[in-house]
């Protein structure tokens, strides 16, 4: 049942994404298209957050390293109640709590402004480090993009996290293969993914990231995993290989469509 509401939320959240960038005339759908499911499984099952005290102090961090797809993010906030759904027509309008990358001072729910790639994971490092010198029993989930990958920054923090034994942290990387300037493997190929992050000491992890059902037994792995083996000394990376664009046809796979925006008859 559990798989089958979130397959069913995922899907919602894809319509919403699709329907805010229409209005907006602007946005990026691919990428957030891409992390539908992986939104779905985070804020519907596994984070410890209240819409009605966005900023309580024990609840669990989630940083948008990818910013650029703040729709399927603010889709899943508003579906919640961390503000009213009537604000997601208002998508990066002037003065609108939706600014085209995800704002912490303007919008409930975002606990870290994000969009210059490669600086979400440095960011979920603070509040991870933060965290453990708090004393707070809180895990941080950060969600990366796989052309992000290409950003210095990310390895220099990579290599951070795991020297200093962050174990309440996640990263969770949107493998979907494809970045603004066409395949990642022809723009600056970062392959083998898996042996780079096990070589920065991590733990890794490989999923399918559109199966909602192998979503949910990796992080409820990592969860219970971090519950019941206080000492593990690792951060996670979950590598989620997905589709860009996934959901619309013409979409799929294409690099053309990480920021553009569909015309009325393909709307």
């Amino acid at each position: 049942q559990l798989v089958n509401a979130l397959t069913k939320v995922a899907y919602q959240l894809r319509v919403s994404v699709l329907e805010m960038i229409y209005r907006a005339q602007c946005g990026h759908p691919g990428g957030s298209l891409s992390a539908s499911e992986i939104i779905a499984v985070l804020y519907y099952h596994t984070l410890r957050i209240d819409p009605s005290d966005p900023a309580w102090p024990d609840r669990d961090r989630f940083v948008l390293s990818k910013g650029h797809a703040a729709p399927v993010l603010y889709a899943a906030l508003a579906d919640l109640g961390f503000f009213p759904k009537e604000e997601l027509s208002s998508l990066r309008q002037i003065d609108s709590i939706l600014q085209g990358h995800p704002d912490m001072i303007k919008t409930p729910g975002i606990d870290m402004s994000t969009g210059s790639l490669g600086q979400g994971l440095s960011a979920a490092i603070g509040m991870a480090l933060a965290g453990r010198l708090d004393g707070k029993d809180y895990h941080v989930w950060t969600l990366l993009g796989d052309g992000e990958l290409n950003e210095g920054q990310v390895w220099e923090a990579a290599a951070f996290a795991s020297f200093h034994k962050l174990s309440n942290l996640t990263a969770i990387v949107d493998v979907n293969c494809v970045q603004l300037d066409g395949p990642t493997e022809c723009v600056l190929c970062m392959e083998p993914l898996a042996d780079k992050w096990k070589a920065f000491g991590w733990n890794v992890i490989e999923v399918d990231g559109h199966s909602v059902r192998e979503l949910l037994e990796i992080v409820d792995m990592v969860t219970k995993r971090r519950r019941e083996l206080p000492d593990e000394s690792r951060p996670t990376v979950i590598l989620a290989r997905t589709v860009k664009g996934k959901g619309v046809s013409f979409m799929e796979n294409q690099a053309s469509w990480h920021g553009a925006v569909p015309n009325i008859h393909e709307f």
